[in-house]
This record gives C-alpha cells, sequence and structure tokens, in this order.
C-alpha cells in the first residue's frame, strides 16, 4: 500500500482513527512517528505523503515523497533549493487551523496593553498597590490589521463584537470577510497609521513583509498606538521599535513572534516599557481546537489528493506562499 508518515506529537487516538478511516479506503498505510526524540533512520524513506513537523533535514531520505503536508503555517523553511525532492513535490500548510488560537491571544495581549496589565505586573513584583489612570477602551478603537487572512479575519470578528472598527490590509485590497470596516491594497497602509489605536501583524515570511514595519512606517503611528506581531519577527525593525518604545514614541507593544527566536538575553526589547513578550505560543498544538482543525484540513486534502483534485492551501514555492 501507498504510505503516509504523521510526523507530529499533538495526534491523539481520536486524531489517529479519523485519519486511518479516511486514508485506508483510499489505499494507503499510515504510520506514525513522535518527532520529539527525532525519528528512526529510515521512517520516511518509503513515504508519499508526509503530514506534520518534519524537520528539514530528515527529507533528505524521503526520496518518493509526493505531497508535504506541513500542519503549521510557516513553511519558510521547507522552500530552500533542495529540501524538497523534486520540483513536482506539492507542498500545503495548515492555515486555517490557529484562527481561534490566536485570535483570542491578540485579544489577550490588546487588552492587557489597553488596561495597563504591564505596568499592573511590574507594580505587583515591587510590592506596590496603584490605580493607573486612565485605562482604554477596546471599544471605538480603529484597529488595522495588516493581513487579512484565517487570522486576521477571526481577529476581526471578534474586535467587531466587542465594538472596535478593524480595517485589513492585504495585497489586492479585498476580503471576503464582512467583519471588516474596510479592506485597502498594501500600498495604502501610510494613509491609515496615524490615525490608528493599534496595528496588528499576522503575515508570513516572505520578501515582500520583510522589514515592512520599517522605522519610517513606525514614526507615522501616533504615540497613544499599539502593535501586536503574530505573523513574523521579520516583519518588524525590531531596534526601531524598541527605541520607540524607550523613548515613549509608542504606547506598547505585544510580540509573540521575534528575531531571532529565542531571544537572546541582552536583547534592548527585554527592557522596554509596556512590551509583552511571549515566545512563539500564539498558536502552536497547545489547543485541542487547533489539533482538530489540523486533522480535519489533512483529511480533507487527502481525499482530494487521491481524486486527483486541487489541494487547500497549495504553496507556491516560488512566491513563498
Amino acid at each position: 500500500m501507498r504510505k503516509i508518515a504523521v510526523c507530529a506529537d499533538f495526534i491523539t487516538a481520536a486524531h489517529r482513527n479519523r485519519i486511518d478511516r479516511t486514508a485506508k479506503p483510499l489505499g494507503f498505510k499510515t504510520e506514525y512517528f513522535p518527532v520529539r526524540n527525532g525519528l528512526p533512520e529510515g521512517a520516511l524513506a518509503s513515504a508519499e505523503i508526509i503530514f506534520g513537523y518534519p524537520d528539514p533535514e530528515w527529507l533528505k531520505e524521503a526520496e518518493r515523497l509526493r505531497w508535504l503536508s506541513c500542519a503549521a503555517s510557516g513553511i519558510e523553511k521547507f522552500l530552500t533549493e533542495g529540501v524538497l525532492p523534486t520540483p513536482d513535490c506539492l507542498l500545503t500548510n495548515g492555515a486555517g487551523a490557529y484562527g481561534p488560537a490566536i485570535s483570542e491571544h491578540i485579544l489577550m495581549v490588546l487588552l492587557m496593553l489597553l488596561r495597563r496589565m504591564p505596568e499592573y505586573q511590574s507594580a505587583m513584583a515591587a510590592r506596590q498597590w496603584p490605580a493607573l489612570e486612565p485605562i482604554r477602551s477596546i471599544a471605538g478603537s480603529r484597529v488595522v490589521l495588516l493581513g487579512t487572512g484565517d487570522i486576521g479575519s477571526h481577529t476581526a470578528r471578534r474586535l467587531r463584537a466587542l465594538g472596535a472598527t478593524p480595517i485589513g490590509v492585504n495585497r489586492s485590497g479585498r476580503s471576503g470577510e464582512p467583519a471588516f470596516e474596510r479592506v485597502v491594497a498594501a500600498g495604502g497602509l501610510d494613509r491609515l497609521l496615524p490615525a490608528a489605536d493599534a496595528l496588528i501583524l499576522a503575515l508570513p515570511a516572505t520578501p515582500e513583509t520583510v522589514g515592512i514595519l520599517s522605522r519610517e512606517r513606525l514614526s507615522l503611528l501616533p504615540s497613544s498606538a499599539y502593535v501586536v506581531n503574530v505573523g513574523r519577527g521579520s516583519a518588524i525593525d525590531q531596534d526601531a521599535l524598541a527605541d520607540a518604545l524607550q523613548n515613549g514614541r509608542l504606547a506598547g507593544a505585544a510580540l509573540d513572534v521575534m528575531t531571532p527566536e529565542p531571544l537572546p538575553a541582552g536583547h534592548p526589547l527585554w527592557n522596554c516599557p509596556n512590551a509583552i513578550l511571549t515566545p512563539h505560543v500564539s498558536g502552536n498544538m497547545a489547543l485541542g481546537q487547533t489539533c482538530d482543525l489540523a486533522v480535519a484540513l489533512f483529511c480533507r486534502n487527502l481525499e482530494r489528493y487521491a481524486a486527483g483534485s486541487p489541494l487547500e492551501n497549495r504553496i507556491d514555492r516560488a512566491k513563498g506562499y
């Protein structure tokens, strides 16, 4: 039988049952490999399909690989020449599984900043008992979302429900998500920044997104604005962001992604006021719903693959998305 290798630690018995029920009638045998301690030699040698989180180095032995279904949204490490065995090897990502988890993280840190929680945490650590005023509400806030895909759309719905005005920015200036008050093309970003109460970045790592929040663009934001980044650290000029926070030219920032990761102990971001730093945990597989959605996406795509139909989330390797 044709072989599927599932390389992931989040797979439960229920997930196995769902994958096996989908795979077996299609003529596939599935093998499961936890990845925490690496893989046994030869584990991927006969795999036609790999699903999960394989290390790019492991793919050197996957000479029969025809489709890599990456459970993560970020796939840049698989785009390097020679990582995948053939130019026509299919590559898909896990976009669509992370919207609920990451949008809740965004709301959490944005509310923390608006209600001055970093300052309260510092005060509590010093055994102080302040009453900090004023605080701000998410209701009535103008929030610019740079990225309107699964994460941006989930976030826009939640922001809209809390009374904020979400404005989307993407390449085309179009979106089918009704929660956005409007969506503008990326060329219009600079016109939105001076009136933004918060800027949320949910972008993949591509040549176009590197440094998109530059020192010049940071200077366009009002000093009362907040920046939240859940995409890739490479999207922000981190030195410029640290300068803005240290000098009061920005009200605060919440970063779940940084460059490099882990962030070095001596990096200036650690000492910035009103900065919430989390170690790339807004998504991952900590939320059961994320795991369920990732498996459901793989099973849908497996049926498409077997039928010769176009796959959801197929990556154009030349474009990087």
